[in-house]
């Protein structure tokens, strides 16, 4: 007879053990950090995001672009590639770049808010479709910073935010 532990260890690896190989056979799409990807799509070409805000931050368009390229590469099987035939194409533009003041005390501006807005596009040349994204988003800081302290002080919030954001409305169907 059994002893109860060594029943529950059995069963516990039976369902760990069913849970993998019912993962592992989805109908013909992979899945890496929640990422949806064909399998007919191999490569990806990201391009450097065209900045066409009315403020520009001359370190954002770079930035971005290259910190996206990082996320794909690392959380995906996707090859990064700079031919003009990539399975994939991902390109945007920077829309917005504004300051505006989201809280006052007193007559001074006690909090104010940096907003970035985006449009992504990506091209699928396997499917012959493109998709275009918005993705919009705000960062908070005190209202005795300068809009350049605060740029110094949010730029790897922001860039990796931002690139989280973009990789999640390309890549996560939900």
């Amino acid at each position: 007879m059994k002893k109860p532990v060594q029943t529950f260890i059995s069963l516990a690896t039976l369902a760990v053990l069913f849970f993998l190989l019912s993962a592992n056979s989805s109908c013909g799409i992979y899945r890496f950090t929640d990422a949806s990807i064909p399998d007919s799509i191999k490569t990806i070409r990201v391009n450097l995001l065209d900045n066409r805000a009315s403020y520009i931050n001359p370190q954002l368009s770079p930035r971005l672009s290259d910190k996206l390229r990082q996320k794909i590469v690392a959380q995906t099987k996707l090859t990064q590639t700079n031919n003009d035939d990539a399975d994939w194409e991902v390109s945007g533009t920077i829309t917005q770049y504004s300051f505006s003041t989201s809280a006052i005390t007193g007559q001074q501006a006690s909090n104010n808010r940096l907003t970035v807005g985006l449009q992504i596009t990506l091209l699928d040349r396997k499917a012959d479709k493109t998709e275009k994204h918005d993705v919009s988003r705000s960062f908070e800081f005190r209202g005795d910073q300068s809009f350049q302290q605060a740029e110094n002080d949010l730029a790897e919030e922001m860039i990796r935010t931002l690139a989280d954001d973009i990789f999640n409305k390309l890549f996560s169907k939900w």
